[in-house]
């Protein structure tokens, strides 16, 4: 894309993989259901750490945990938690990994029950909030909204989806625009916001 690197959200830095992520990735409204919780599963994983340490993992990740196929994770239990625990590629903290397992099973209900996505977009509305701020200090680390999803989503079975990490995955997953109005990528964002049907 070629983004001028003056302009772009300074959180990125100048890595490769994570200038990509940004101009590409990030903030792009995901309304596939398995691929919300995919991404929130892996910000689940980066709580105490840097996003480019789960960036650079990401693979390793999708390999280890089947694709993401919450139908498989969830029949998973201490045999796949002992061999998940041996594997160098990924963050290999028992809490997680089991939090996994049991988020598997709760995005199952969830699914049942008329869909993971719709019920997450519901919060927004179906359409992605569109922020306006100057400076990466006006961004918060969490909202009332993001406060309310994850009680929500505890009530519901989750695990490691606290307003923080919460208000990150709504950042990632587009339900709200948090590039900088300086960012090329904020307007480019802005225009992918209407709700498919």
């Amino acid at each position: 894309m070629g983004l001028d690197e003056t302009e772009r959200c300074g959180w990125c830095g100048t890595d490769p993989l994570y200038v990509a992520y940004h101009d590409t990735e990030w903030g792009v409204p995901e309304r596939d259901s398995r691929a919300l919780w995919e991404k929130l599963i892996l910000d689940g994983f980066q709580a105490g750490l840097s996003w480019i340490t789960i960036l650079r993992k990401r693979e390793a990740f999708r390999e280890a945990f089947e694709g993401f196929d919450p139908e498989v994770i969830a029949g998973w239990g201490e045999p796949e938690v002992a061999r998940l625990l041996g594997n160098p590629g990924i963050i290999r903290h028992r809490g997680k990994i089991e939090a996994t397992i049991g988020n598997a099973r709760a995005f199952l209900a969830m699914e049942a029950q008329g869909g993971f996505a719709d019920a997450m977009w519901a919060y927004v509305g179906q359409s992605p909030i569109q922020n306006h701020w100057r400076t990466l200090a006006e961004v918060p680390a969490y909202t009332p909204l993001s406060e309310r999803m994850s009680k929500d989503l505890k009530k519901a079975g989750f695990r490691f989806c606290g307003p923080t990490i919460v208000y990150a995955w709504m950042q990632a997953t587009g339900m709200v625009n948090d590039h900088l109005v300086g960012c090329p990528r904020h307007p480019q964002v802005a225009a992918l916001a209407m709700p498919q049907k």
